[in-house]
């Protein structure tokens, strides 16, 4: 007798939308940490270049967007 084995997607739809969540919160610190457009490229405007959204916050989102991905990842699907 033969054994057959129904094998499933190792991810649910649920892990798929907390990839998502993941991914589009990287893309927003990735936007968020690229570089603003200075008006005179002869001219270094410190506020622009370390400002606290591109050295702080974006980082964080990134760091943020990673976790997800990671927890989208492990998550076990319900039942």
């Amino acid at each position: 007798m033969e054994k057959k084995t129904t094998q499933g997607s190792m991810f649910t739809k649920e892990n798929y939308i907390w990839m998502a969540v993941g991914a589009l919160v990287i893309a927003l610190g990735m936007i968020l940490m690229s570089g603003g457009k200075s008006d005179n490229p002869a001219v270094f405007d410190e506020k622009q270049v370390y400002s606290t959204t591109r050295i702080t916050i974006a980082p964080i989102l990134i760091l943020i967007g990673l976790g997800l991905e990671i927890f989208a990842i492990f998550k076990k699907p319900k039942g």
